[in-house]
Formats: C-alpha cells, structure tokens, sequence
C-alpha cells in the first residue's frame, strides 16, 4: 500500500495519512487496526542535509528521530529515537515536527549516517514496526535544509512530485 502525507502532497495511488509525526501516527495506525496491509510504501519529499542533490531520488528502510537540542548537547531522550529495519547499510532520514533551516547544525546529521529530513517517516516506521508490516519509503529531494529551505521547496515540489510519480509507474 502506498502512503503519502497529503496536504499538497499528495501522489497517485497514495493515502494520505496526515503531515508531521501526530497525524501520520493517528491515521497509520487506525488503517493498520482496522485493514492492516502487507506492505507499506511512503512516498514523499525530504531535505537534504548535504550529501543528496535536489532531486535525486533516495528510498530508504531506516529513520530517526533526533531533535537540533540533542545535536548541541541541550537534550536527551530515554526512547529508542533510530529504526533500522534492514541490516544494509543505507541512508537513514530524520524526522520532526520542525524544518530544519540551519545549515551548520544540518551538516552534524552527516556524521551520524543521516542524511535527509521528512517530517512523517520515523512515525510510518514506527507503525510499520508495531504490527509488523513490512515497509520503506521512497524519497525526492526538494530542497537543502539551510535559511531557504520553504522557498526552494515550494519551486521544487511539482518536478518532485513528476519524478517519484514516474519512478513508481
């Protein structure tokens, strides 16, 4: 099964679960209880901390979640915040309810083998892992997280969307 944000980003095929970590879990979840699938494919944008260009097409099996706070040493959380549901070695993607937009505090993701951000992936995961459906995401890079993040995922978010359309047809 398919699964996409929504709200303006939205594909072919795909149910839209809601934006941010609260929605995709409340709404994955309900479709999990009540019509679980077999498997399960997010598909939407993300940022790149710098390693991918805008719009190379990345797919994924593994998220976190990790706060700036935790990056500079001003928080820490007893949760388990990294699923990786394959043992290969592949680009992890970060999630949280916030854009990041300083470029210098992006760059500190790379060292920690992640290398985009999408606001619902580590909660698709999470679902997934729970009833344990099998599942990843597949991913076009819109935008750099720095200062212009917004803007340049908005100019870039239509080619994106033609992309990852095309890949999955």
């Amino acid at each position: 099964m398919l699964i996409c944000a929504g709200n303006g980003e939205s594909f072919v095929g795909a149910v839209p679960m809601g934006v941010g970590l609260i929605e995709m879990s409340i709404n994955l979840t309900r479709l999990c209880l009540f019509d679980p699938p077999a498997y399960l494919l997010f598909v939407g944008s993300a940022g790149s901390y710098g390693d991918h260009e805008i719009f190379d097409l990345v797919e994924s099996k593994s998220a976190a979640n990790i706060e700036l706070s935790f990056l500079l040493n001003s928080s820490y959380t007893p949760l388990d915040n990294i699923i990786k549901t394959t043992t290969e070695q592949e680009v992890i993607v970060n999630s949280s309810n916030y854009i990041t937009t300083d470029k210098e505090l992006a760059s500190k993701f790379l060292p920690l083998g992640i290398g985009l951000e999408n606001m619902e992936f580590f909660a698709f995961l999470r679902v997934a892992q729970e009833f344990d459906i099998p599942a990843g995401g597949l991913f076009c890079v819109t935008n750099y997280c720095h200062v212009d993040a917004h803007a340049e995922f908005v100019g870039n978010s239509a080619r994106a969307k033609k992309l990852l359309e095309d890949r999955l047809l």
